[in-house]
């Protein structure tokens, strides 16, 4: 069922530039997903969904006209801050079945391509490329990625798990297409299932095929479960179609977080196993530098930079310090050319090698030691 709202905002900006998707803003459109993806976070309680999530839909009908007015720069007192424009949301995939529709994400785009925004889709929907004109427009302006999701690309184990998707061979199919129109493109491997999509074959199959695409990268996370409706509802999906796997899960997700994290050492063999995939087949594990240092400055650039080397080393189950770092860094408004080798030093997370890596940057726009990792 679809139901109009009437949002008091469109765009929500981030505190940071996200390191996962370089987004500074996101744009959420729908509230709800007619994808009913079983694994979708989007039940939980916190997001207030209304209706039955997975069949009622709620559409921002006044979202255009406010987002006209949120973008319009004589209305804003700072500029817009470096970053991608995300289009998607935690609990609604913008080009979800009502879109065909309503229009409202193609709308978006002749606004963002109009104001020359750099923009981010992630999506499960081939319907994106209904728009493919629009995002070749705004790529030329400034950048456009497209990334698709999948938790496999094994499309009897998709049509369990993301009943109202199209298959994932549909959704490769299309992104090839992008990617040989001349777009970045990049492939979320998230979640990936314990015990159902997270086998050594399952994962080869996929990079694999990212690699005979030419994807620019492939970013993985497990799944996870919040305590709640979300969680409930997948563990009857569990007991019904996977009853072999119902204890299991209850083990490893019986020590909750407020993520929802996994416990015990499940995620970290599956990381093992993706960046032994992922090197094999010469994949970046995160949007290369190379892509976004066009788009920040050279603060910025340092600082994802390193927030992603923290992630790529502890992914490989190594100490890292560069996450301290990239926060120390943060709390300076100085240039970072004008601090001194002596004032870097002083802040935590920050040694002569950090330093070493963080001139680089700043002189070269490379990493030769993050580029190693990724």
């Amino acid at each position: 069922m679809l139901k109009e709202i009437t949002a008091k905002s469109i765009l929500r900006p981030h505190k940071k530039i996200d390191s996962w998707f370089l987004s500074s803003y996101a744009i959420n459109l729908y509230r709800g997903c007619l994808h009913n993806c079983v694994y979708c976070d989007g039940r939980n309680e916190k997001y207030q969904v209304e209706g039955e999530f997975g069949k009622d839909i709620s559409v921002k009908r006044n979202a255009i006209d406010l987002l006209k007015k949120e973008l319009n720069p004589e209305r804003k007192r700072k500029p817009f801050r470096n970053g991608f424009f995300m289009i998607c949301g935690g609990i609604s995939d913008s080009y979800q079945p009502f879109e065909s529709q309503q229009k409202l994400c193609r709308q978006t785009l002749e606004i963002l391509c109009q104001y020359k925004h750099p923009v981010h889709i992630l999506t499960k929907s081939i319907l994106v490329e209904r728009d493919l004109d629009l995002l070749l427009k705004i790529n030329q302006q400034q950048k456009a990625i497209v990334s698709f999701s999948f938790s496999s690309i094994d499309d009897k184990t998709s049509r369990l798990l993301e009943p109202g998707v199209p298959c994932p061979q549909e959704r490769l199919a299309c992104l090839k297409r992008i990617k040989a129109a001349g777009l970045i493109c990049g492939i979320y491997l998230m979640p990936l299932i314990p015990f159902i999509t997270d086998s050594y074959e399952m994962i080869n199959q996929t990079l694999q095929k990212a690699k005979e695409i030419g994807v620019d990268f492939v970013v993985m996370s497990g799944l996870t479960l919040k305590t709640g409706r979300q969680k409930e509802y997948f563990l009857n999906f569990i007991k019904s179609s996977f009853p072999e796997y119902f204890s299991k899960y209850n083990q490893i997700y019986s020590d909750q977080n407020s993520w929802g994290a996994p416990s015990g050492d499940s995620l970290q063999a599956i990381e093992k196993i993706f960046v032994q995939l992922a090197t094999k087949y010469d994949l970046p594990k995160r949007i290369p530098l190379k892509i976004f240092s066009p788009l920040l400055s050279k603060k910025e650039q340092v600082l994802i930079t390193l927030e992603q080397l923290d992630y790529l080393i502890k992914l490989k189950g190594e100490k890292s310090p560069y996450g301290y770092a990239a926060y120390s860094l943060s709390k300076i408004d100085n240039r970072l050319k004008e601090i001194s080798d002596q004032e870097f030093l002083s802040l935590k997370g920050v040694g002569p090698f950090t330093l070493k890596l963080i001139r680089e940057i700043i002189v070269t726009g490379r990493c030769r030691y993050y580029e190693k990792f990724l």
